[in-house]
Protein backbone atom coordinates (compact mmCIF):
# COMPACT_ATOMS: atom_id res chain seq x y z
CA UNK A 1 0.00 0.00 0.00
CA UNK A 2 1.50 3.33 -1.09
CA UNK A 3 2.10 5.95 1.59
CA UNK A 4 0.04 9.13 1.40
CA UNK A 5 1.91 12.16 0.05
CA UNK A 6 2.22 15.21 2.29
CA UNK A 7 2.73 18.57 0.62
CA UNK A 8 5.06 21.30 1.87
CA UNK A 9 2.05 23.20 3.19
CA UNK A 10 0.80 20.10 4.99
CA UNK A 11 4.18 19.72 6.70
CA UNK A 12 4.15 23.41 7.53
CA UNK A 13 0.76 23.32 9.22
CA UNK A 14 1.56 20.11 11.11
CA UNK A 15 4.79 21.60 12.46
CA UNK A 16 3.20 24.93 13.38
CA UNK A 17 0.39 23.14 15.22
CA UNK A 18 2.84 21.15 17.32
CA UNK A 19 5.04 24.18 17.90
CA UNK A 20 2.04 26.17 19.20
CA UNK A 21 2.36 28.73 16.41
CA UNK A 22 -1.05 28.31 14.80
CA UNK A 23 -2.72 29.58 17.98
CA UNK A 24 -1.38 30.62 21.35
CA UNK A 25 -2.05 27.93 23.96
CA UNK A 26 -3.03 27.94 27.60
CA UNK A 27 -0.23 26.00 29.27
CA UNK A 28 2.33 26.38 32.02
CA UNK A 29 5.96 27.07 31.21
CA UNK A 30 6.92 23.53 32.21
CA UNK A 31 4.14 21.99 30.11
CA UNK A 32 5.12 24.08 27.11
CA UNK A 33 8.85 23.35 27.25
CA UNK A 34 8.14 19.65 27.69
CA UNK A 35 5.81 19.63 24.69
CA UNK A 36 8.30 21.62 22.60
CA UNK A 37 11.10 19.16 23.52
CA UNK A 38 13.20 22.03 24.83
CA UNK A 39 14.04 25.56 23.72
CA UNK A 40 17.42 26.58 22.36
CA UNK A 41 18.96 29.08 24.77
CA UNK A 42 22.37 30.46 23.74
CA UNK A 43 21.20 33.95 24.70
CA UNK A 44 18.96 34.72 27.69
CA UNK A 45 16.05 36.57 26.06
CA UNK A 46 15.08 34.45 23.02
CA UNK A 47 13.45 31.63 25.04
CA UNK A 48 11.25 34.20 26.75
CA UNK A 49 10.18 35.55 23.37
CA UNK A 50 9.75 32.00 22.11
CA UNK A 51 7.27 31.31 24.90
CA UNK A 52 5.55 34.68 24.40
CA UNK A 53 4.90 33.78 20.77
CA UNK A 54 3.32 30.48 21.80
CA UNK A 55 1.52 30.93 25.14
CA UNK A 56 -1.54 32.93 25.99
CA UNK A 57 -0.87 35.47 28.73
CA UNK A 58 2.76 34.45 29.25
CA UNK A 59 4.68 36.66 31.70
CA UNK A 60 8.47 36.81 31.95
CA UNK A 61 8.50 36.06 35.66
CA UNK A 62 6.90 32.67 34.99
CA UNK A 63 10.01 31.38 33.24
CA UNK A 64 12.37 33.11 35.66
CA UNK A 65 10.60 31.44 38.57
CA UNK A 66 10.72 28.03 36.86
CA UNK A 67 14.50 28.41 36.50
CA UNK A 68 14.94 29.47 40.12
CA UNK A 69 12.80 26.62 41.45
CA UNK A 70 14.70 24.03 39.36
CA UNK A 71 11.69 22.94 37.32
CA UNK A 72 13.47 24.17 34.17
CA UNK A 73 17.24 23.92 33.70
CA UNK A 74 19.60 25.58 31.25
CA UNK A 75 22.35 23.27 30.05
CA UNK A 76 24.01 21.73 27.01
CA UNK A 77 21.84 18.96 25.55
CA UNK A 78 20.69 18.59 21.94
CA UNK A 79 23.41 19.24 19.34
CA UNK A 80 25.69 20.00 22.33
CA UNK A 81 24.12 23.46 22.48
CA UNK A 82 22.48 25.28 25.36
CA UNK A 83 18.79 24.50 25.82
CA UNK A 84 16.10 25.06 28.38
CA UNK A 85 14.74 21.66 29.35
CA UNK A 86 12.36 20.38 31.97
CA UNK A 87 14.32 18.90 34.86
CA UNK A 88 13.15 15.30 34.17
CA UNK A 89 14.00 15.56 30.46
CA UNK A 90 17.42 17.04 31.17
CA UNK A 91 18.19 14.16 33.54
CA UNK A 92 16.88 11.46 31.22
CA UNK A 93 18.22 12.78 27.91
CA UNK A 94 21.73 14.02 28.74
CA UNK A 95 23.40 10.55 29.03
CA UNK A 96 22.01 9.58 25.63
CA UNK A 97 23.58 12.71 24.12
CA UNK A 98 27.08 11.88 25.37
CA UNK A 99 28.40 11.03 21.85
CA UNK A 100 27.29 14.46 20.62
CA UNK A 101 29.25 16.16 23.39
CA UNK A 102 32.33 14.06 22.76
CA UNK A 103 32.33 15.26 19.15
CA UNK A 104 32.44 18.78 20.55
CA UNK A 105 35.99 18.08 21.73
CA UNK A 106 37.38 17.67 18.23
CA UNK A 107 39.40 20.20 16.25
CA UNK A 108 41.02 22.98 18.27
CA UNK A 109 40.22 21.41 21.65
CA UNK A 110 41.57 18.02 20.55
CA UNK A 111 44.90 19.60 19.62
CA UNK A 112 45.04 21.57 22.86
CA UNK A 113 44.38 18.42 24.91
CA UNK A 114 47.02 16.23 23.27
CA UNK A 115 49.02 14.28 25.85
CA UNK A 116 46.47 14.87 28.61
CA UNK A 117 44.99 11.98 30.58
CA UNK A 118 41.42 13.08 30.05
CA UNK A 119 40.03 10.88 32.80
CA UNK A 120 42.36 12.56 35.33
CA UNK A 121 41.27 16.02 34.20
CA UNK A 122 37.59 15.09 34.42
CA UNK A 123 38.13 13.65 37.91
CA UNK A 124 39.89 16.84 39.01
CA UNK A 125 37.14 18.97 37.46
CA UNK A 126 34.43 17.06 39.30
CA UNK A 127 36.32 17.51 42.56
CA UNK A 128 36.57 21.26 42.01
CA UNK A 129 32.85 21.50 41.28
CA UNK A 130 32.04 19.38 44.33
CA UNK A 131 33.47 22.24 46.39
CA UNK A 132 31.02 24.68 44.82
CA UNK A 133 29.83 26.18 41.51
CA UNK A 134 32.41 27.82 39.25
CA UNK A 135 32.32 29.79 36.03
CA UNK A 136 33.82 28.10 33.00
CA UNK A 137 36.71 30.57 33.11
CA UNK A 138 37.44 29.92 36.78
CA UNK A 139 37.19 26.17 36.24
CA UNK A 140 39.68 26.27 33.36
CA UNK A 141 42.12 28.46 35.28
CA UNK A 142 41.97 26.16 38.32
CA UNK A 143 42.73 23.12 36.16
CA UNK A 144 45.56 24.95 34.41
CA UNK A 145 47.46 25.26 37.69
CA UNK A 146 48.05 21.50 37.40
CA UNK A 147 48.06 21.10 33.59
CA UNK A 148 50.16 24.18 32.92
CA UNK A 149 50.96 23.49 29.27
CA UNK A 150 47.35 23.24 28.16
CA UNK A 151 44.82 25.97 27.34
CA UNK A 152 42.43 26.70 30.24
CA UNK A 153 39.52 27.05 27.80
CA UNK A 154 40.09 23.54 26.44
CA UNK A 155 40.47 22.06 29.92
CA UNK A 156 37.14 23.63 30.87
CA UNK A 157 35.58 22.35 27.63
CA UNK A 158 36.69 18.84 28.55
CA UNK A 159 34.71 19.09 31.78
CA UNK A 160 31.66 20.69 30.12
CA UNK A 161 31.52 17.91 27.55
CA UNK A 162 31.94 15.07 30.04
CA UNK A 163 29.95 16.31 33.02
CA UNK A 164 26.31 17.46 32.70
CA UNK A 165 26.52 21.03 33.99
CA UNK A 166 23.65 23.38 34.75
CA UNK A 167 23.96 27.13 34.19
CA UNK A 168 22.70 28.36 37.54
CA UNK A 169 20.21 31.24 37.61
CA UNK A 170 20.28 34.17 37.23
CA UNK A 171 22.26 33.08 34.15
CA UNK A 172 19.73 32.51 31.39
CA UNK A 173 17.19 34.87 32.97
CA UNK A 174 15.81 37.88 31.14
CA UNK A 175 18.54 40.43 30.33
CA UNK A 176 21.11 38.48 32.39
CA UNK A 177 24.48 38.47 30.64
CA UNK A 178 27.00 37.61 33.37
CA UNK A 179 29.15 34.51 33.15
CA UNK A 180 27.20 31.51 34.37
CA UNK A 181 28.11 29.58 37.48
CA UNK A 182 28.22 25.87 36.60
CA UNK A 183 27.11 23.00 38.82
CA UNK A 184 26.69 19.28 38.07
CA UNK A 185 23.08 18.43 37.22
CA UNK A 186 22.78 15.88 40.02
CA UNK A 187 23.92 18.36 42.66
CA UNK A 188 21.46 20.98 41.38
CA UNK A 189 18.43 18.69 41.17
CA UNK A 190 19.06 16.41 44.15
CA UNK A 191 18.89 12.70 44.83
CA UNK A 192 15.20 12.25 43.97
CA UNK A 193 16.01 12.44 40.26
CA UNK A 194 18.28 9.40 40.47
CA UNK A 195 15.12 7.26 40.18
CA UNK A 196 14.33 8.62 36.71
CA UNK A 197 15.40 6.18 34.01
CA UNK A 198 17.69 7.29 31.21
CA UNK A 199 15.91 7.85 27.91
CA UNK A 200 16.47 5.54 24.97
CA UNK A 201 16.86 6.68 21.39
CA UNK A 202 13.43 5.17 20.74
CA UNK A 203 11.99 7.50 23.40
CA UNK A 204 13.74 10.44 21.80
CA UNK A 205 12.34 9.77 18.33
CA UNK A 206 8.79 9.63 19.66
CA UNK A 207 9.25 12.93 21.51
CA UNK A 208 10.83 14.50 18.44
CA UNK A 209 7.95 13.50 16.17
CA UNK A 210 5.42 14.77 18.69
CA UNK A 211 7.09 18.19 18.61
CA UNK A 212 8.35 18.46 15.02
CA UNK A 213 6.85 15.73 12.87
CA UNK A 214 6.14 14.46 10.32
CA UNK A 215 9.87 14.21 9.68
CA UNK A 216 12.65 12.24 8.04
CA UNK A 217 15.38 10.42 9.91
CA UNK A 218 17.83 13.05 8.66
CA UNK A 219 15.62 15.64 10.37
CA UNK A 220 15.86 13.72 13.66
CA UNK A 221 19.63 13.70 13.30
CA UNK A 222 19.78 17.44 12.63
CA UNK A 223 17.66 18.11 15.72
CA UNK A 224 19.55 15.87 18.13
CA UNK A 225 23.05 15.52 16.73
CA UNK A 226 22.75 11.74 17.11
CA UNK A 227 23.22 9.10 14.42
CA UNK A 228 21.77 5.59 14.11
CA UNK A 229 18.15 6.58 13.47
CA UNK A 230 17.48 3.94 10.82
CA UNK A 231 17.57 1.08 13.34
CA UNK A 232 15.35 3.08 15.69
CA UNK A 233 12.77 3.71 12.97
CA UNK A 234 12.69 0.04 11.99
CA UNK A 235 12.01 -0.97 15.59
CA UNK A 236 9.23 1.60 15.90
CA UNK A 237 7.80 1.32 12.39
CA UNK A 238 4.80 -0.85 13.44
CA UNK A 239 3.59 1.93 15.77
CA UNK A 240 4.28 4.86 13.44
CA UNK A 241 2.49 6.39 10.45
CA UNK A 242 4.64 6.64 7.34
CA UNK A 243 4.10 9.27 4.66
CA UNK A 244 5.91 10.40 1.54
CA UNK A 245 7.06 13.97 0.91
CA UNK A 246 6.83 15.85 -2.36
CA UNK A 247 10.44 14.89 -3.15
CA UNK A 248 9.80 11.21 -2.44
CA UNK A 249 11.34 11.25 1.04
CA UNK A 250 10.03 8.91 3.74
CA UNK A 251 8.36 10.79 6.57
CA UNK A 252 7.59 9.27 9.96
CA UNK A 253 4.94 10.44 12.39
CA UNK A 254 2.84 9.49 15.38
CA UNK A 255 -0.54 8.09 14.33
CA UNK A 256 -2.65 10.56 16.33
CA UNK A 257 -0.48 13.64 16.09
CA UNK A 258 -2.16 16.76 14.67
CA UNK A 259 -1.96 17.18 10.89
CA UNK A 260 -4.22 20.14 10.13
CA UNK A 261 -5.70 20.88 6.75
CA UNK A 262 -3.01 22.62 4.66
CA UNK A 263 -5.38 25.56 4.17
CA UNK A 264 -5.73 26.17 7.92
CA UNK A 265 -5.13 29.91 8.52
CA UNK A 266 -1.76 30.75 10.09
CA UNK A 267 -1.61 34.13 11.85
CA UNK A 268 1.39 36.48 11.67
CA UNK A 269 4.03 35.52 14.21
CA UNK A 270 7.37 36.93 15.31
CA UNK A 271 9.64 33.97 15.97
CA UNK A 272 12.59 34.38 18.35
CA UNK A 273 16.27 34.30 17.45
CA UNK A 274 17.68 30.75 17.41
CA UNK A 275 14.16 29.35 17.61
CA UNK A 276 13.94 25.56 17.36
CA UNK A 277 11.37 25.96 14.60
CA UNK A 278 14.29 26.76 12.27
CA UNK A 279 16.89 24.45 13.80
CA UNK A 280 15.17 21.09 14.08
CA UNK A 281 15.03 19.77 10.51
CA UNK A 282 17.70 18.93 7.95
CA UNK A 283 15.28 20.21 5.31
CA UNK A 284 13.90 23.56 6.49
CA UNK A 285 11.74 24.13 3.43
CA UNK A 286 8.58 23.47 5.45
CA UNK A 287 9.08 26.94 6.97
CA UNK A 288 11.98 28.63 5.14
CA UNK A 289 12.67 28.96 1.43
CA UNK A 290 16.31 28.14 0.76
CA UNK A 291 16.71 31.37 -1.24
CA UNK A 292 16.25 33.31 2.01
CA UNK A 293 18.52 31.18 4.19
CA UNK A 294 21.50 33.55 4.18
CA UNK A 295 19.30 36.39 5.41
CA UNK A 296 18.33 34.36 8.48
CA UNK A 297 21.46 32.31 9.23
CA UNK A 298 24.35 34.78 9.34
CA UNK A 299 28.03 34.07 8.71
CA UNK A 300 28.86 34.72 12.38
CA UNK A 301 26.48 32.06 13.67
CA UNK A 302 23.44 34.20 14.49
CA UNK A 303 19.97 32.89 13.68
CA UNK A 304 17.90 36.04 13.31
CA UNK A 305 14.39 36.60 14.59
CA UNK A 306 11.92 35.83 11.80
CA UNK A 307 8.48 36.94 10.66
CA UNK A 308 5.98 34.22 9.72
CA UNK A 309 3.28 35.09 7.19
CA UNK A 310 0.92 32.33 6.14
CA UNK A 311 3.17 30.03 8.17
CA UNK A 312 6.38 30.68 6.21
CA UNK A 313 9.37 32.94 6.91
CA UNK A 314 8.67 36.20 5.09
CA UNK A 315 11.18 38.52 6.75
CA UNK A 316 13.24 39.21 9.83
CA UNK A 317 12.86 41.44 12.86
CA UNK A 318 14.99 42.99 15.59
CA UNK A 319 14.50 45.42 18.45
CA UNK A 320 16.59 48.60 18.43
CA UNK A 321 16.80 50.55 21.69
CA UNK A 322 17.83 54.01 22.76
CA UNK A 323 17.71 55.43 26.27
CA UNK A 324 13.94 55.97 26.29
CA UNK A 325 12.63 54.24 23.18
CA UNK A 326 12.40 50.80 21.58
CA UNK A 327 11.64 50.11 17.93
CA UNK A 328 10.90 46.84 16.19
CA UNK A 329 12.62 46.97 12.81
CA UNK A 330 10.95 44.69 10.26
CA UNK A 331 12.79 43.62 7.12
CA UNK A 332 10.45 41.98 4.55
CA UNK A 333 11.91 39.64 1.94
CA UNK A 334 9.21 40.71 -0.54
CA UNK A 335 6.52 43.36 -0.54
CA UNK A 336 3.81 42.51 2.01
CA UNK A 337 0.14 43.11 1.40
CA UNK A 338 -1.49 45.90 3.41
CA UNK A 339 -3.34 43.32 5.55
CA UNK A 340 -0.18 41.33 6.23
CA UNK A 341 1.73 44.46 7.13
CA UNK A 342 -0.97 45.53 9.59
CA UNK A 343 -0.98 42.08 11.19
CA UNK A 344 2.80 42.00 11.62
CA UNK A 345 2.90 45.56 12.98
CA UNK A 346 0.23 44.69 15.56
CA UNK A 347 2.23 41.65 16.64
CA UNK A 348 5.38 43.80 16.84
CA UNK A 349 3.66 46.26 19.17
CA UNK A 350 2.56 43.39 21.39
CA UNK A 351 6.17 42.18 21.48
CA UNK A 352 7.39 45.64 22.53
CA UNK A 353 4.87 45.71 25.36
CA UNK A 354 6.07 42.28 26.50
CA UNK A 355 9.77 43.09 26.23
CA UNK A 356 9.67 46.57 27.80
CA UNK A 357 11.58 47.15 31.03
CA UNK A 358 10.35 50.72 31.59
CA UNK A 359 6.79 52.04 31.88
CA UNK A 360 7.64 55.29 30.08
CA UNK A 361 9.52 53.66 27.20
CA UNK A 362 8.34 54.90 23.80
CA UNK A 363 7.52 52.24 21.25
CA UNK A 364 7.57 52.28 17.46
CA UNK A 365 7.57 49.91 14.50
CA UNK A 366 9.60 50.55 11.35
CA UNK A 367 9.18 48.55 8.16
CA UNK A 368 12.11 48.60 5.75
CA UNK A 369 11.71 48.39 2.02
CA UNK A 370 12.29 44.89 0.59
CA UNK A 371 15.85 44.45 -0.63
Amino acid sequence: MMAAVLSRRALNRATLARQMLLARRKASVVQAIEKLAGLQAQAPNPPYIGLWSRLEGFRREQLTDALKTRRIVRMSTLRATLHLMTAPDAWAWRPLLEPVHQRGLSGLHARALEGVDRADVVKAGRALLDDGPLTGTALGQALATRWKDHAPASLAALIRNNVPLVHLPPAGSWNSHQNALLQPLGAWLGESFAEIAEATQDDLLLRYLAAFGPATLADAGAWSGLTGWKAVAERLRPQLRVFTGEQGQELFDLPRAPRPDPNTPAPPRLVAEWDNLLLSHADRSRVLDETHRARVFTVNGIVRGTVLLDGFVAGTWKIERTTQAATVVLEPFTRWSAADRRGVEEEARRLLAFASDAEDERHAVRVLSPA
